[in-house]
């Protein structure tokens, strides 16, 4: 059982790899990993890539200062993990607290600003091609749902890109090669692979409206139709 779900894992991302032409030999990239799931998995998947890819990887870990110990906790996790693929690890600390106060964003806004910006200083300071994100399928039906709840027309329901330009980076890519995949897939594949991963708590407060989204409502939707969350996938895809 365990073989055949590798091998099905493992052939929809190459297949999601050749159709997106995600990952080109002889590339550098740098990963951003948070320690969670979606950010473990993605590690691991190109770091079985970069063999036969030539490609040169390494790991980058954001602590934002805001979880004590437990945000200590994730950045050892991710320490751990760069050491077990044989990975360079890099560690870069931001004040989200303070720039979300500076620029009048939400902690989650203010944060994710801040990650973008240090990945484009990053990757202009290492020669980086590529900047890999853990993003997957229930993030792209997360997201859908999110433009729809704020008001759009048809075309502003597309969702997020497999690979856009990182802003500053001088025609660095943002890529997402995990977006063909669900978030179950990518337990089963944690699981598969004995690979730890680490919890944010944060993640199951319904104040955030994406955390309301995927913890109440497409469980909703989900009975209606177990298919919901892949179709809204496709269609923030194809808008």
């Amino acid at each position: 059982m365990a073989t055949s779900s590798r091998k099905a894992l493992a052939s929809k991302l190459m297949a999601f790899d050749r159709k997106e032409k995600l990952v080109l030999a002889g590339e550098n990239i740098l990963i951003a990993v948070s320690g969670g799931p979606d950010s473990v998995c993605l590690a691991h998947h190109l770091s079985r890539l970069a063999p036969r890819r030539r490609l040169g990887l390494a790991l980058v870990h954001f602590h934002h200062g805001l979880r004590g110990r437990e945000a200590d906790k994730d950045a050892q996790s991710v320490r751990k993990l760069a050491a077990r693929l044989g990975l360079p690890f890099i560690l870069r600390r931001l004040d989200v607290r303070r720039a979300s106060s500076r620029e009048g964003r939400s902690l989650e806004d203010a944060g994710r600003a801040l990650r973008y910006r240090a990945l484009a200083a990053l990757a202009r300071e290492g020669g980086f091609d590529k900047v890999a994100t853990g993003h997957q399928q229930d993030d792209q039906a997360e997201t859908v749902l999110l433009h729809l709840l704020r008001g759009t027309r048809a075309k502003g329901l597309a969702g997020i890109p497999v690979k856009r330009p990182l802003r500053g980076a001088g025609g660095v890519e943002v890529i997402r090669p995990l977006l063909a995949i669900s978030r179950r897939e990518i337990l089963d594949y944690l699981d598969i692979h004995r690979l730890p991963r680490r919890s944010d708590m944060s993640n199951r407060c319904e104040k955030f409206t994406r955390n309301w989204l995927r913890l109440r409502v497409l469980p909703m939707l989900e009975k209606r139709n177990p298919r919901i969350r892949e179709l809204l996938a496709a269609l923030g895809v194809e808008s």
